[in-house]
């Protein structure tokens, strides 16, 4: 309830604020996973779950305070989604956490044990008569958003998406290749911590693990840099680079460092890896991140792309920018985002990516490569990005590779679909300077 609300109130990430919360109170791994599964549940189907308690309450949900509205929806998304905790423990928890102010604890009492009364299909309410609207709040997602895909893609795929968006997502590991195997690790992981694993379709080195293991930074495999956590759509994105041993590289939105990590892999860390963001919190753990994969060839540098880029201008045989973006394709794991997205933002975005795009480009020297990746699946912040980075960059070409793991599109661009690959939501391309493009 605690990180709920201050998702809620204060705007905080979900997943710091959850990790703050489980580091202060140290909870067996059976409750962590359980305060984990509560808190990402709540957010995912917010939307739907609103929808389902309203009949129960004669107040409107969005009129009461934020801490009543976080203790209803969690409680309502156990009885609706889980097993585990009988109903009846479920509202007397919900109850107990409402007392305090005359009256709440009674009217949450009221509204829960009305709402658990009520069997699976019957707490579903008379849908809104709007198809689209219908739509939206059984897959729990922001009107705005359900139209654009549903246009986009059509109402079946569309409906695909935003459900895949909701489950929840793969625990995958990118196995740190330069100090053992990707089968070799799943063998130590099933003798250490119990866990079950099967290899990644795509990514070459990737893991995906099952089991009640707990959090992966306390397995022993973990502080022996053994691997990394990392999705296997974000793998991808360093093979589209494709970094090879001895080169200079750029990320030039590297923290908090799981491609920055990779692409060093990839290079068997022989060449140099420059790491740059503007965010000195965040750059720490880059290095962090490369002491613990036992990386020496990374340089982390403190600032923007903007103002770096100057210092190795042509200097890199490839750079790749992993841009910040509007998150829409990685919901499973950032859930309250689509809650705070507006139509407006993709806008911003794209303004700002185009930024840092030019000013990469700036670093690859003619001939080189340079990969322009985001978590997003909306054409404002990758394909529009890319007509007019190109419009305005004539020396840069599309270069799209022969063969890769997952096949691109025809335009050349990577697309990971939650859907479709199982994986996070992505997209990338890569391009290529021409070799006689003049350098000032």
């Amino acid at each position: 309830m605690r990180v709920l609300e201050r998702v809620e109130r204060d705007a905080a990430y979900a997943d710091l604020a959850l990790e703050a919360e489980l580091a202060r109170l140290r909870l067996a791994p059976r409750d962590a996973a359980l305060a984990t599964e509560l808190v990402f549940g709540a957010l995912r189907w917010q939307r739907y779950l609103d929808w389902i308690l309203a009949p129960h309450s004669r107040r409107r949900l969005a009129a009461l305070d934020a801490r009543v509205r976080v203790i209803l929806r969690v409680t309502a998304y156990q009885l609706a989604f889980l097993e585990r905790v009988p109903p009846f423990a479920a509202v007397d928890d919900a109850v107990s956490l409402a007392r305090g102010r005359p009256g709440v604890a009674e009217y949450v009492n009221a509204v829960l044990r009305a709402f658990a009364r009520r069997g699976v299909r019957e707490r579903e309410p008379a849908p809104p008569r709007d198809p689209l609207e219908a739509l939206a709040t059984r897959c729990s997602f922001p009107t705005w958003l359900a139209a654009r895909w549903v246009e986009r893609w059509g109402g079946a795929e569309a409906e695909a998406l935003m459900r895949a968006l909701c489950e929840r997502p793969l625990l995958t590991l990118r196995a740190n290749t330069l100090r053992t195997t990707r089968d070799d690790l799943g063998a130590r992981l099933a003798a250490e911590e119990g866990l079950a694993s099967r290899p990644t379709p795509y990514a070459p080195e990737g893991l995906v693990v099952t089991g009640p293991g707990g959090a992966p930074s306390a397995w022993r495999a973990f502080a022996d840099g053994a691997f990394a956590v990392q999705d296997e759509a974000s793998m991808l994105v360093a093979h589209l680079l494709a970094p090879r041993p001895g080169e200079t590289v750029a990320d030039a939105c590297a923290a908090p460092g799981t491609k920055t990590t990779h692409l060093a892999q990839l290079m068997e860390d022989r060449g140099r890896v420059l790491a740059l963001d503007p965010a000195p919190a965040r750059l720490a753990h880059v290095r962090e991140a490369a002491a613990r994969l036992g990386l020496s060839s990374i340089e982390a540098l403190d600032g923007t792309v903007e103002a770096l880029a100057p210092r190795f201008r042509a200097g890199c045989d490839a750079v790749l920018v992993d841009a910040p973006c509007s998150n829409l394709g990685v919901l499973r794991r950032n859930p309250e985002v689509k809650w705070r997205r507006q139509p407006a933002d993709l806008a911003v975005s794209a303004a700002r990516q185009g930024r840092i795009l030019t000013a990469a480009a700036a670093m690859v020297r003619p001939g080189g490569r340079l990969v322009y990746a985001t978590c997003s699946l909306e054409p404002e912040e990758n394909a529009g990005v890319v007509r007019d980075f190109l419009a305005a960059n004539p020396a840069f070409h599309p270069d799209p590779p022969a063969e890769f793991p997952l096949p691109l599109d025809p335009d050349g661009f990577l697309r990971c679909l939650p859907h479709r690959h199982g994986t996070d939501g992505f997209t990338a391309v890569r391009f290529h300077r021409d070799p006689t493009a003049h350098v000032i």
